[in-house]
Parts: structure tokens; sequence; C-alpha cells
């Protein structure tokens, strides 16, 4: 669906994005990460035509994007940080004119997405007495109007109660696993992007520092695995092969082995002697990952 091939963008003297490449399946959830300044909304801005790189190539579904453009876009919804709104236009009239300005033909299109978005009993209220969280939903609305195959989304859950945030990232995971629509998402908080990703771009000062999906990322982390295991059975002193058991609060203990590979076999000693509740793997998500790969490529 997305093809980035070395793309450069410069602003005077600051490089925005330096010889970044990736890719998008069809039908495929991206999380685009970085810290603030890391390129991602004018990598995001390229995508979608409104910002000509300097050097590489962006091809969206085989389109050349700064060739067929307009053709682009019409296959994209875009969703940025600050939901691009009509203040003195009702909810309901903004989308209304989008819908037109879209070429949609459903005319129930706007009220459908109204309803769904959980603003009807505002719909005829100025877009500017909007809350920020109601902004978000009537934007991310808006970039539905046409039903796009692709959508990129710059911080969408920014601003949301908890309640809006599940609504949002529902509404993500649920156009994407049944009308098969490709998502690039970004956002600061990894923890939700944890939930529905698929794959993930990490970026820093315009470069791609990795890639992949979360198991390929933590496998590249260099040091041990901490292995966290609640059960019903945690003497002092115990070991397993040769690897020593640490008691925790609330009946968990904790091992520590050189890699991921050992514990299935861990795993099963243990189960030999005790009923083993749960596993994690600390340090194997996201936002331990993410600070971890930054720090090891120099860029903490």
């Amino acid at each position: 669906m997305i093809r980035v091939e070395d793309v450069t963008k410069q602003y005077g003297k600051q490089r925005a994005v330096d010889a970044l490449s990736f890719q998008v399946a069809p039908g495929e959830i991206l999380g685009l990460i970085g810290p603030n300044g890391a390129g991602k909304t004018t990598t995001i801005r390229m995508l979608c035509g409104v910002v000509r790189p300097d050097a590489g190539q962006i091809k969206v579904a085989g389109l050349d994007v700064q060739e067929r453009g307009d053709d682009v876009r019409s296959r994209i919804g875009v969703l940025t940080e600050t939901a691009e709104l009509y203040s003195n236009l009702s909810g309901l009239d903004n989308l209304r004119f989008f819908a037109e300005l879209y070429g949609v033909d459903d005319l129930g299109r706007p009220e459908e997405l109204i309803d769904e978005f959980g603003l009807s009993a505002h719909k005829d209220k100025k877009a500017g007495a909007y809350s920020t969280g109601m902004k978000k939903r009537l934007g991310l609305a808006r970039a539905l109007l046409p039903s796009p195959p692709l959508l990129l989304l710059d911080e969408p859950t920014s601003g949301l109660d908890p309640a809006g945030i599940a609504m949002v990232l529902e509404e993500i995971e649920r156009l994407n696993s049944q009308k098969g629509v490709t998502v690039v998402l970004c956002s600061h908080v990894l923890h939700q992007l944890e939930t529905v990703c698929q794959r993930y771009v990490i970026i820093d000062r315009g470069r791609a520092v990795a890639q992949g999906t979360l198991p390929k990322l933590a496998d590249m982390c260099p040091g041990p695995t901490v292995v966290e295991v609640e059960t019903d059975y945690a003497p002092e002193g115990a070991t397993y092969g040769s690897v020593p058991a640490k008691r925790l609060p609330a009946g968990r203990i904790q091992f520590t082995v050189s890699g991921r590979d050992e514990v299935p076999g861990l795993i099963r000693r243990l189960s030999q002697d005790a009923e083993v509740y749960s596993v994690e793997l600390k340090g194997r998500d996201l936002q331990s990952v993410y600070f971890r790969l930054l720090e090891g490529a120099g860029n903490e």
C-alpha cells in the first residue's frame, strides 16, 4: 500500500527526514513512533502530498504521490493532531460540507458518522464550541467520510477521556479487521499503540532506528530476559535447572535467563512442581523496547 524509498526533507538547515525508507502492506496497522521532532508529522504530510520531498520517492497504492497527488489523496483519510474543522459550522454541517467536497454520494453518511462517534446530541452545536475530545472525534469522522482504504492518523487519541480513547482504538481495529483499511498511526502513548499495531517503524532525527513487529524489535535489544511468574509455589532458594528463583510479593517469582528461548523449558520444569497462573516477560513491552533501541542507537 505504501512504499517510502530514501526520502529526505530539509527545512533550511534542519533536516526533518533523512533518507527514510519503509513499507506498509495492504491491510496493515503500522505504528510510526519517535520523539518530538523525529520527523513523523513531516512524513505524514509527504505521504498525502501536502509536502514535497527533496529526494527519494513515495508511492501509495502504486501511485507516485508527486505525479498523481489528487488520485492518491482520494484514497486517504487524514487526521492531524489538531482536527481541521470550520468552527463557525455545526458538527453535522462540517461533515456535510466535507462530504460534498470529497464527492461522497451517500447523503446519509454524515449523520451516520455523527451517531457512530457519539456526537448526535451535539450535531447542531458549532464545532468551535466543541471540547478537544469532541473535535478529535469529529475530525476522525471527517477522515472516514469517503470510506478511504488508507488512514493516516497523527495523535488520534490526544485530548480524549478513557472512554473516547477506547472508542477510537476499537474503531481503528474494526475498520482494519472488517474492511481491510490500512492504517499508519502516530502517537506518543505507546501502550495504546501496542493494543492495535501489527508492526512499527521507530524514527529519530529523521532516520529509521528500527522497524518490525514487537517481538522482532524486542529481540534486537541486548541483555538478559527477566521472567515474572505468578504461582502457588515459591520456596526460598529454589532453582530450576541452573536458574535461581527470586521471590516477589503476592505469590510471584522472578527468573533471569540469557534469552527468550530458555523460557519454555523453564516454565515446563516449574509446572511440574507448581500451578502456573501467568507468565510475563519483563522489558518486552513497546515502551521498554522503544527506549532501549533509542538508547542503543545513541539517540537518548
